[in-house]
């Protein structure tokens, strides 16, 4: 008998309310990314980068790429040309996505607030943008303009004043990074732009070679990239370390099977470790989700990779036995992309508190986020959503507080900092309360 295209799990009655976490995760696992191990060959890059500077990069990049860059930075001359011979439906969509991108995002800038604890004493936050930032764009299988919209605009819209764009050099364009990156770069107004991948990129950003060193990295990336990101972190900042891609969909017998083969299929088409996970208190659905599946793999141009990622054990099609109990298991996997499909989709979306983004309804596929829903594509994996978000506007700035105390407001509150300086054995910040108020030390 020819084996499913998805494996199903019946969990309807193996869970309880009580179940945890941990448990849920368990008959779901995610595909193995080894950070870990990856560390080990990116440590030797980073050190190669940092001891080898320039030459070291673009011997890299001849290594890895397969194509040596013209230069690490492309010239202004390459960027114009790019946007030139850019298709114009194609710019056209891209234009219409970055306005979309622009109108979420600029909500997101968040005021200044001030707080008058007492008369005389306020403490103001003030949200204040990073200063460079450097944002990496993925090649590989897929061409990514998506990225270089989802990682620049909220950058701009935060006011970051320096904005650098890495980009692997591709054999197809004579160690240029692809065209239509090139083109986005110029439709957002991003002229500084280097031709180099991988980890060496995050090495070169981190330490400054080649260009001026960045404060924070954003963007997705392959395993070695994610392991550059937590190798440099601290060097950095980073927005997080992007594992494979995953969906998992909340459906009842009132969803249409064709539009979630459909999905699950659009995000297994990134990876052979990507995830799809359909789970639903229908069998029926689920059977008929199998066929859909069946006839759609065969049919599309990546079938090959998507029947292995659906195959893996990083996907699956889960029973449950009500909309509850699948808000239970939703939650546990806290999922990149998470989509509902039910008869109260909008009210069963509420009850979701971990996920990427909650995607709501038959008409909101992932794919619509991808590019031209609005929000911001780059999302947190591996079960990160249950404690980050995605990247916002508020990725690239710092809170800083302003905090201004008269001598009145400063007595009002003396002899509590005092008494607690001295409960934690620091003295001396006591004293330095008691001699603005006493004019000297005591003692």
């Amino acid at each position: 008998m020819k084996p499913s295209i998805i494996r199903q799990i019946d969990v309807s009655t193996m869970l309880t309310s009580s179940s945890t976490r941990d448990e849920i995760r368990a008959l779901v696992p995610r595909a193995n990314l080894d950070v870990a191990s990856a560390l080990r060959d990116v440590q030797e890059i980073i050190d190669e980068v940092r001891a080898g500077g320039v030459a070291a990069l673009i011997k890299i990049g001849e290594r890895f790429d397969g194509i040596k860059a013209r230069s690490l930075r492309v010239a202004q001359e390459d960027i114009n040309q790019a946007l030139a011979q850019l298709n114009p439906e194609v710019r056209t969509a891209l234009e219409q996505s970055i306005e979309r991108i622009r109108k979420v995002h600029r909500e997101q800038v968040r005021p200044a607030t001030r707080v008058d604890v007492i008369a005389g004493g306020t403490v103001e936050e003030r949200w204040v943008p990073v200063d460079r930032v450097g944002l990496y764009v993925p090649g590989g299988r897929a061409v990514y303009p998506s990225s270089v919209m989802m990682n620049v605009i909220p950058a701009q819209i935060a006011g970051v004043s320096s904005l650098a764009i890495a980009s692997p050099p591709q054999r197809d364009f004579g160690g240029l990074p692809h065209p239509t990156i090139l083109a986005t770069c110029a439709l957002l107004g991003v002229d500084e732009v280097y031709a180099v991948g991988g980890a060496q990129a995050v090495a070169m950003f981190a330490y400054g070679i080649g260009c001026e060193a960045v404060d924070m990295v954003t963007g997705p990336g392959n395993v070695y990239v994610a392991a550059a990101k937590r190798a440099l972190r601290g060097v950095i900042g980073i927005d997080s370390e992007a594992g494979p891609t995953e969906i998992i969909i909340m459906a009842d017998e009132s969803a249409n099977p064709d539009f979630l083969a459909a999905d699950l299929i659009s995000q297994a088409e990134h990876d052979t470790i990507a995830a799809a996970v359909l789970v639903t208190t229908s069998q029926k659905l689920a059977n008929q989700v199998v066929e859909r599946l069946e006839i759609r793999v065969a049919k599309t141009k990546h079938g090959e990779r998507i029947a292995t990622a659906l195959s893996g054990i990083q996907s699956a099609i889960v029973i449950v036995s009500d909309i509850e109990q699948g808000i239970q298991v939703l939650n546990a996997y806290a999922g990149e992309h998470v989509q509902i499909h039910t008869r109260n989709a909008e009210n069963d979306a509420l009850k979701v508190r971990n996920g990427g983004a909650i995607f709501i309804g038959p008409f909101a596929p992932v794919s619509l986020g991808d590019y031209s829903a609005g929000s911001n594509h780059v999302l947190p994996t591996g079960g990160c959503a249950c404690h980050s978000s995605g990247l916002s506007v508020q990725t690239f700035l710092k809170g800083l507080h302003f905090v201004q105390y008269s001598e009145a407001a400063l007595r009002e509150v003396a002899d509590a900092v005092i008494t607690l300086a001295n409960a934690e054995d620091l003295p001396a910040h006591g004293e330095a309360i008691a001699a603005r108020l006493n004019g000297q030390l005591d003692g």
